[in-house]
């Protein structure tokens, strides 16, 4: 049998991988113009989040924005736990970071990228560096098209990410969900933020236009809000007509708490400095900037507060508005929308119109969070298109 994988990344490699590790007669030919798995390397700052140590699958779906419901199937089939297996099978020993996120031991992306691609080795396997620009449906396979040549497969699975592989796939016909970025850092119209560059908020609370609040650690950088909490108000918020509005709750208590625990702390030290008192809930750096936005004197003194800037200060905290109008350009680190998931068999990843054709990874319009969620995407859905291949 003559398998084309078109990206040779976490997904295309997986299948290959498990394919071959049940008949070595296949022979694999992986179209790629980047070198194998090189989308792996920058994983985890280098270290490679491999996963994330969430065993129940219910819980597991929710940090994925799009794609939870398929993959609800997908997991019951290789999970988290056989994600784990895996790797100690391949000689990658793993472990388990107070956050939940996996790491292999080594700590390097790049031992990951060699110990898969060692399983490889010897093995019937062809690596074509070059941009697939069309295939054809034949009577009884499949003709793959590069710049310099065509190829013929029995069967074909796309395992590339739907960015570089969107208008290919809109011109056979494919259906699809039009791609547009996630996770990735936020431009706001308050560009004065910018001059925050450096600062983190630790643990604050956004409610989104969704309907939605969501807590995580903001960055502010010289041209964006990023960080963990910027990546999934772009990820959740993907679909969603620009601007919008965030409002962040910045001291972690509500309006009435926060103003009498504020109102307390004003009472009993009447002659510190106002800006000490507030900084006792967030960084110094932010609260100057505050004062300067609403220009308060820095010099104030606690018992000259009065109660209208008090309530200014308290509401300004606890449902500080932002608006966001742009995402950082080209920043994504995955990419929302995709193949859309209706048409894909969860049991087999066959795209259902077509035989013998199938797709995983990230070119589904499947997409997680930062923590290891969409390489669990790629491991799982490559593990069962490579079982597809042998009708397994």
């Amino acid at each position: 049998m003559k398998v084309g994988i078109v990206g040779a990344g976490p997904a295309g490699v997986m299948a290959a991988i498990t394919a071959l590790q049940q008949d070595n007669n296949i022979e694999v030919t992986f179209f790629d113009d980047k070198p194998a798995l090189s989308t792996l390397l920058p994983t985890g700052a280098g270290r490679c989040n491999l996963a994330y140590c969430e065993y129940d699958n219910n819980e597991l779906v929710k940090f994925y924005p799009r794609g939870g419901k398929f993959l609800l199937s997908v997991f019951s089939r290789f999970s988290t736990g056989d994600t784990i297996n895996f790797f100690n099978n391949i000689n990658v020993n793993v472990y388990v970071q107070d956050d939940l996120r996996i790491f292999p031991q080594t700590n390097s992306s790049k031992d990951v990228q060699s110990k898969l691609l060692a399983q490889l080795k010897n093995k019937n396997c062809n690596f074509i560096k070059r941009k697939v620009i069309d295939f054809r449906r034949l009577e009884n396979d499949f003709a793959v098209f590069t710049v310099d040549g065509c190829y013929k497969v029995d069967k074909l699975i796309f395992a590339g990410g739907i960015k570089n592989n969107y208008e290919l796939l809109k011109k056979v016909g494919i259906k699809l969900i039009k791609p547009c970025p996630a996770l990735c850092a936020v431009c706001v119209a308050e560009e004065a933020l910018y001059s925050l560059s450096g600062l983190v908020l630790k643990n604050i609370q956004a409610e989104l236009p969704v309907n939605l609040k969501i807590n995580g650690d903001l960055l502010f950088t010289h041209t964006s809000l990023s960080g963990p909490l910027a990546y999934k108000i772009s990820s959740l918020c993907a679909f969603y007509d620009r601007p919008y509005c965030v409002n962040l709750n910045l001291v972690g208590m509500n309006y009435d708490d926060y103003d009498i625990a504020l109102r307390t702390l004003i009472d009993k030290n009447g002659k510190k400095s106002f800006v000490n008192i507030l900084s006792e809930f967030l960084p110094r750096s932010f609260v100057g900037y505050v004062f300067n936005k609403l220009n308060v004197d820095k010099e104030l003194k606690a018992c000259q507060v009065d109660k209208n800037l008090r309530k200014l200060i308290v509401q300004l905290l606890t449902n500080y508005e932002v608006k966001i109008n742009a995402l950082k350009q080209d920043g994504e680190i995955v990419t929302a929308g995709g193949v859309d998931t209706d048409y894909i068999d969860a049991k087999t990843m066959r795209y259902k119109p077509v035989e013998n054709l199938y797709f995983c990874g990230e070119v589904l319009n499947v997409d997680g969070f930062t923590g290891g969620f969409n390489l669990q995407n790629c491991w799982s859905t490559g593990y069962i298109a490579g079982c597809a291949l042998l009708g397994n």
